[in-house]
C-alpha cells in the first residue's frame, strides 16, 4: 500500500468566504443575453420577474472579481464542506500511468453531487427576497435533489419539472424529490402550454432540457410569489460553484503540486467552471500554462461540434437569448444515461472562453464513458455518476497520451456526483445492451439553419 497521503481536506475556517466571478478577469467579456421579443440586450433589472434579484445582479457583474457568500449560506456548505481533493493512486496503477491522477469528490454532498453548492445560494437569495415558492427543471435528478433540498433548508416550496425519459430512468431521483417535499412532474406535460404543445406535435416525446425550462418558466411567472431557479448555463450558477475550485486550489498546495490539465464533465457548465474558473484566473492574469478540457457527450456535442450564435436557453422561446455554442434548441438529444449533460447549448461564459482559445473540449462516447467508470470504480471504491464518467474517461485518454509522450502530468478532475442511484444504466452496460450514438452532421446543421432564420426575424 502506498503510503502517502491520499485525501487532503481544509479545516472549517478555511472554507471560502466569496466566490470568484471570472467575468471580472476575462479580456472579452460575454456578449449580452437579448430580450426574445425586441432582440435588444437585457440588463439585470430585465430578469428581475424571472429570476431572485440578487442572483440577476450577478449575472451581469463583470467588474468585482470577489462576491461575498453570505454566511448563513456558508455555515449551510459547512456541513459537508470541504469535500476531499483525492489522489488517485489506485486509479493510476490500474492503468500503468506515472502521471499523478487527483479528483475533487463533490459525491459526498447530502444530496450527491455539487449541484447543491448553487441550490443552497439561490434558495437562500430567494427566501430573503420574500419569495416563498420556487420552480426549475431538471435533467437525470441532481440539480432537482438538490433544490427540493435547499428549498425545505430555507422553507420554500419546489416545483420540479424532471425530462421524462430521466423521470423513467431514476425513479429514485424522483423520490428523493418528493421526499424533500418537492411536487415532481415528469416533461413534457400537460400542465403547461409549453408541454401541450410539444405533446400535441409528439405524443410520445421522452423530453429534453430545454421542454422542462420552458415548462418551469412559465409556471414561475404563471404564479403568485414565484421564482424560476436554474443549475447550470447561467453566469451567477457558475459563480457559486467556484468554491469547488477555490478549496481544490488551497488543497492542490497541501499536496505540493499544481495541475497541468483541469477536466470536468459538460452539460451546461456549472461544475466544469466551477472547478476550472478559479484555476483559470490564474492563465488570465498571470500567463499560467494550464489546459482546461470540458467532456462532454458524443450524443449532444455542442462544445465540439456546434456553433456560437444566438440561441434560446429552452424549447418554447420564453427565455433570453443567450450568446453560446449552441445546437439549436430545437435539438432532441439521444436517451443517453448521463441525463444532466443533455443540454442543446453551453454557458455564456464557456462560450467566451471556448471562442477566445482558453479552453478545449472532446467529445465521449457512452460506451467509453461506462468502460472508465467501471475501472474507476474497482480502483477507487466510487461508482461514479453517469455525467462524472465522461471526466473520468477524459482524464484516463490525457493520462495515456502523456505517457506515450514521455511526459508526467498532473491530472485533476471533478467527480460531480456518485452513480448509487443510477444502476440501471450500469446493469445496461454490463448486459452489453448500451448503444453509442452520434449526432449526423445533417441533423445539426437543419437545428442550426432554422435558428438563424429565427434570428432574422
Amino acid at each position: 500500500m502506498n503510503t502517502k497521503q491520499k485525501r487532503f481536506f481544509l479545516q472549517e475556517e478555511e472554507i471560502p468566504t466569496q466566490w470568484y466571478n471570472i467575468q471580472a478577469d476575462m479580456p472579452t467579456k460575454p456578449l449580452p443575453p437579448l430580450n426574445p421579443q425586441t432582440k435588444e440586450p437585457m440588463t439585470a433589472e430585465d430578469l428581475f420577474p424571472v429570476f431572485a434579484k440578487e442572483c440577476s445582479r450577478q449575472e451581469f457583474n463583470t467588474t468585482d472579481a470577489w462576491i461575498e457568500i453570505p454566511e448563513e449560506v456558508r455555515e449551510k456548505y459547512k456541513n459537508y464542506r470541504s469535500t476531499p481533493l483525492v489522489r488517485a493512486y489506485d486509479l493510476e496503477k490500474a492503468i500503468g500511468t506515472k502521471c499523478h491522477i487527483y479528483f475533487k469528490n463533490e459525491s459526498v454532498s447530502p444530496i450527491g453531487s455539487h449541484k447543491i453548492n448553487s441550490a443552497l445560494a439561490q434558495a437562500y437569495y430567494c427566501r430573503e427576497e420574500g419569495v416563498t415558492n420556487v420552480t426549475t427543471e431538471t435533467g437525470a435528478g441532481q440539480w432537482g435533489a438538490a433544490l427540493s433540498y435547499a428549498a425545505k433548508v430555507f422553507g420554500l416550496e419546489a416545483a420540479v419539472y424532471q425530462v421524462k425519459i430521466s423521470y423513467e430512468q431514476k425513479p429514485y431521483r424522483r423520490s428523493i424529490m418528493r421526499t424533500y417535499g418537492a411536487q415532481v412532474t415528469p416533461s413534457p406535460s400537460m400542465s403547461t402550454r409549453a408541454g401541450k404543445d410539444v405533446l400535441t406535435a409528439d405524443p410520445f416525446n421522452n423530453g429534453s432540457l430545454g421542454t422542462a425550462i420552458s415548462e418551469a418558466v412559465e409556471l414561475a411567472v404563471s404564479t403568485p410569489n414565484c421564482k424560476y431557479v436554474l443549475g447550470s448555463v447561467l453566469n451567477h450558477v457558475a459563480l457559486h460553484q467556484t468554491v469547488i475550485g477555490l478549496e481544490a486550489e488551497k488543497q492542490m498546495e497541501m499536496a505540493g503540486e499544481y495541475p497541468d490539465v483541469v477536466i470536468g464533465c459538460f452539460g451546461g457548465g456549472s461544475n466544469f467552471g466551477g472547478l476550472a474558473f478559479p484555476f483559470m484566473r490564474h492563465t488570465l492574469c498571470e500567463g499560467k500554462k494550464t489546459r482546461y478540457i470540458a467532456a462532454e457527450p458524443a450524443s449532444c456535442p455542442k462544445l465540439t461540434r456546434g456553433k456560437f450564435q444566438y440561441d434560446f436557453g429552452d424549447l418554447a422561446g420564453l427565455t433570453p437569448m443567450l450568446p453560446m455554442y449552441t445546437l439549436g434548441h430545437n435539438f432532441m438529444p439521444s436517451n443517453i444515461h448521463a441525463g444532466g449533460l443533455r443540454y442543446h447549448g453551453a454557458g455564456m461564459i464557456i462560450s467566451q472562453l471556448m471562442r477566445d482559445g482558453y479552453m478545449e473540449a472532446v467529445d465521449i462516447q457512452e460506451t467509453e464513458t461506462f468502460r472508465a467508470g467501471m475501472l474507476f470504480a474497482k480502483a477507487e471504491g466510487i461508482i461514479p455518476a453517469p455525467e462524472s464518467c465522461h471526466a473520468i474517461a477524459a482524464a484516463i485518454n490525457e493520462a495515456k497520451a502523456a505517457d506515450e509522450r514521455g511526459e508526467e502530468k498532473v491530472i485533476l478532475f471533478c467527480l460531480s456526483g456518485h452513480g448509487l442511484i443510477d444502476m440501471t444504466a450500469y446493469d445496461q452496460y454490463l448486459s452489453g445492451s448500451l448503444h453509442d450514438y452520434e449526432v449526423p452532421q445533417e441533423e445539426i446543421d437543419r437545428n442550426i439553419a432554422e435558428l438563424e432564420e429565427i434570428i432574422k426575424e
